[in-house]
Parts: structure tokens; C-alpha cells; sequence
């Protein structure tokens, strides 16, 4: 991973990410996928699915699909600033990437109004799609809705100026859900090459033995999930809370890039986000805590 210099002038782009999660006899699993080697943002990195809002996703065509209203979705997002529309676009966003980046869909029929998608939904979808019709065109022929109320608003990352490890700024929110049953994710083998299910304490550990990389919005994301010990525990803190907004403040000391967390001396905001360290330092091409591996994990 190597560290941006570069003043971004450019504002952030809005998207949404989705952690995926399951119960296994191990504990609470999340989701990873690994970016393409070759991709210009985050290259090789375990990463959330995710990726930038689109214009079709605010769609009203888009949006007469989904299982709760523009308006509900505003008011779970809680962003005041954003109109009702775009914030329901974000929840479709996060759905959509999850569909096309790992195949899992957080949909369902219209004619089982409270069930999970079935298998005979996804593959349609994917007919559909292969066949060169649009999302919003699919969802609509199939008589499929998105099923927003399974996404629970978690945190929002804003990039700064001074970005570290890309060269675009983005104002992402993440979402958790639970992988509905019966469904498999496997990566596209176009954005991402590898499709890992893991423990959040497990992955930081290969992390720091160098055996993945994670940008830190990961880092931070697992430090957070490692202290849940299965899917209801995680979903029920984050719907106990409005997402927390999180603008790291990076800053250079002795040749180091440090970024700062709300809660950090350094910070403008001093009330802590989330637990762990507040700050992380690049080091050896990656990022990690003043204490080492025990600053993740404990």
C-alpha cells in the first residue's frame, strides 16, 4: 500500500458500503473481498462491498421498489442536510454493490411480502441483467423490491483533503446487514478476486502477520466487530445509535503519517467514535496503532 501525498481539491463523492454478516461455530463472520490488483483504488486490499452512488439509484423507478419509503430511510440515515430521495438512493447503492461485486441480494418478492430472497430471484436478477436489461427495469419485471429495512445504518467515513491511501475523496456511509439464508457470495473475478468469510479478530491478526491488507476504514471497521460475539449483538448496537461521522485529521510527525480519530488528543471532535485506538501510523507500507496488535484487539 503507498501513501498519497497529493492535496485532493476535488469534494467527495457519495457511496455506500455494506458489512455482511453471519453466525459459524467460530462467532460473528464478516465479509471481505479482495480489490483487483490492478484497480486504482485500494488495489489488493481486503475491502467491504461497496462502491459510488449512481444517478439511476435515486431513480423514482428505482425507488417505487423499495420495502420502506424515501422519507423512513431519511430519517434513519440521519443526515438533515441530504433530501429524502438521495438518501434512499445511498440504501439501493449498498444493495446494488453487494449484488454485483459478491452476488448476495437483499431483496425479495413483492408476492412474499416479509420473506428473504429466494434463489429463484437471484437467478432472474441475473438473467436479467446478463440480458442487457437496467437494475431499475429488472427489479420492476421481475416484481422484486429491495429490501432496505435488512440494512442498518453503522458509521460514515468523510476522506480528507490530505487523503492516505487513495487519490479520490469519498463520503461513504456503511451499512451492516445480515447475509439473507440460502445465499452464497463469490466475488466477480472483475473488481474482486477473492471472496473471504472471517472473524473480525482473525482477519486483524492476519492483517498484522502481513498476510492481507486493509485500508483503515477496515481496520477500524473490524476493531469494532471483533467486540461482538455474534450477527444480533452487532445489529442491535448499531440500531441502538444514529452512525457516527468520522473525519480522520491526518497530520506528519518525524517522516510518520499519523490519522487521528474523533477522541484523539489531535482531533477536533473529542468525544471517541468507536472503541480502539485512536490514531494509526504508516508504517512498513501499512497502518497500525502506537501499541501494536494488542491496540486492535483489546
Amino acid at each position: 500500500m503507498e501513501l498519497n501525498t497529493q492535496i485532493i481539491t476535488t469534494p467527495p463523492l457519495d457511496s455506500a458500503s455494506v458489512v455482511l454478516l453471519r453466525d459459524s461455530a467460530q462467532g460473528l463472520q464478516v465479509l471481505l473481498l479482495r480489490r483487483h490488483q490492478a484497480s486504482s483504488v485500494l488495489g489488493g486490499a481486503y475491502v467491504f462491498p461497496g462502491g459510488k452512488l449512481d444517478l439511476a439509484d435515486q431513480s423514482q423507478a428505482v425507488l417505487a421498489r423499495l420495502s420502506q419509503d424515501p422519507s423512513t430511510l431519511h430519517q434513519r440515515l440521519a443526515e438533515p442536510d441530504l433530501s429524502a430521495n438521495r438518501a434512499a438512493g445511498l440504501f439501493v447503492a449498498a444493495i446494488r454493490e453487494a449484488f454485483e461485486e459478491c452476488g448476495i441480494l437483499l431483496g425479495q418478492a413483492l408476492a412474499q411480502p416479509g420473506s428473504t430472497s429466494t434463489l429463484t430471484d437471484l437467478q432472474a436478477l441475473q438473467n436479467a441483467l446478463a440480458n442487457g436489461q437496467s437494475w431499475a427495469d429488472a427489479f420492476q419485471t421481475l416484481s422484486l423490491r429491495l429490501a432496505t429495512d435488512a440494512l442498518v445504518p453503522w458509521t460514515r467515513w468523510i476522506t480528507p483533503r490530505q487523503a492516505s491511501v487513495t487519490h479520490k475523496r469519498f463520503d461513504t456511509r456503511f451499512f451492516i446487514a445480515r447475509v439473507p439464508e440460502g445465499q452464497t457470495a463469490a466475488h466477480d473475478n472483475h473488481e474482486t478476486t477473492e471472496t473471504l468469510w472471517t472473524t473480525p479478530r482473525e482477519a486483524l491478526i492476519r492483517y498484522w502477520d502481513h498476510e492481507i491488507e486493509l485500508a483503515p476504514p477496515q481496520i477500524m471497521g473490524l476493531v469494532q466487530l471483533a467486540r461482538h460475539t455474534d450477527t444480533h449483538s452487532a445489529l442491535t448496537e448499531a440500531q441502538s445509535r444514529q452512525p457516527p461521522v468520522v473525519e480522520p485529521e491526518p497530520f506528519d510527525h518525524d517522516g510518520i503519517r499519523t490519522i487521528c480519530y474523533p477522541g484523539d488528543p489531535r482531533h477536533s471532535v473529542k468525544q471517541a467514535a468507536f472503541p480502539g485506538p485512536t490514531r494509526l501510523m504508516f508504517k512498513n507500507k501499512r497502518f497500525e496503532p502506537e501499541t501494536g496488535l494488542s491496540g486492535l484487539l483489546d
